[in-house]
């Protein structure tokens, strides 16, 4: 099991430099990747410092060898799926195939849906990830795609230069399991960040029998062959090592292939911190 970082990307004390600091950190901390939050305005504070993600990891992929970059997650929906595509498939270039994204509905939270306009109807939302999924899914693989859709058209249409990675760079879907859907989109693509509960102010931690039963839900390899992602985490660290590190041990067994470990906005010396004491392996 990967272990990498969920960094807030934005926050009344985070400046743009500190978000690039504490990638090129966390691949010296020993990190396996850095996956930003993605939000128009931040979710706390009044007119909070908001980062746009993939300027952020053009910006760390430039610093940094080996760990991976992404987001987690991107509210499709509020996007173009093929100005993203274009923008991850040149991060993709960048890092030297170190890319991913991972998409989902957006979090309710996003004061950027409703300010500007973007859909928040939830039935509508999910639509519009359902049929963009798709378009992003066959675009990251270099593939001619034609797609006459409710929402989206692309005609005849591949994005060049081709994917460093191969078959695509990977795609993972966000989501809920309570609400169900995140099992069938995820099985499109490359892997899941699940959450349990529909409820994004609550948290619950995945048992490691829900994960086998995640696992045994899932497609057992991406389109690569390698093993399909089970994205587990997004919370911060608890005080208790030893039982944070026997719970990761249970959860790396069930089947999970990262944990990520939530690091919020806060004060930027804490950040570093909790960056630079590495992952609990």
């Amino acid at each position: 099991m990967r272990h990498g970082l969920e960094i807030s990307c934005g926050g009344a004390s985070v400046t743009v430099s500190d978000l690039v600091a504490l990638g090129e950190l966390a691949e010296r901390a020993g990190w396996d990747g850095v996956f930003l939050e993605d939000y128009l305005i931040h979710h706390a504070g009044q007119d909070p410092p908001t980062w746009d993600p993939w300027l952020v990891l053009a910006t760390v992929a430039a610093r940094t060898d080996r760990i991976r970059l992404g987001t987690t997650v991107t509210a499709l929906p509020r996007r173009r799926p093929a100005k993203l595509a274009r923008e991850v498939l040149t991060l993709d270039h960048l890092s030297g195939g170190r890319a991913g994204v991972a998409v989902g509905v957006g979090d309710p939270a996003d004061r950027g849906l409703a300010a500007f306009g973007e859909p928040t109807d939830l039935r509508t939302r999910a639509a519009m990830l359902d049929e963009g999924l798709d378009l992003l899914v066959g675009l990251l693989g270099g593939e001619r795609v034609t797609h006459h859709g409710t929402h989206y058209r692309a005609d005849g249409v591949a994005l060049r230069p081709a994917p460093v990675q191969s078959p695509r760079v990977p795609v993972w879907v966000g989501g809920s399991t309570q609400a169900g859907a995140v099992l069938r989109r995820a099985a499109r693509a490359d892997g899941i960040v699940p959450y349990k509960l529909t409820d994004t102010a609550g948290w619950s931690d995945f048992t490691p029998d829900e994960i086998r039963e995640l696992v045994a839900a899932l497609p057992a390899a991406r389109a690569d062959g390698q093993p399909f992602d089970v994205v587990i985490g997004g919370r911060r660290r608890r005080p208790d090592e030893r039982a944070e590190r026997a719970y990761l041990a249970e959860v790396a067994a069930a089947g999970a292939t990262w944990w990520l470990e939530y690091v919020p906005a806060g004060d930027p010396a804490e950040m570093r911190s909790a960056v630079a004491r590495g992952p609990l392996r």
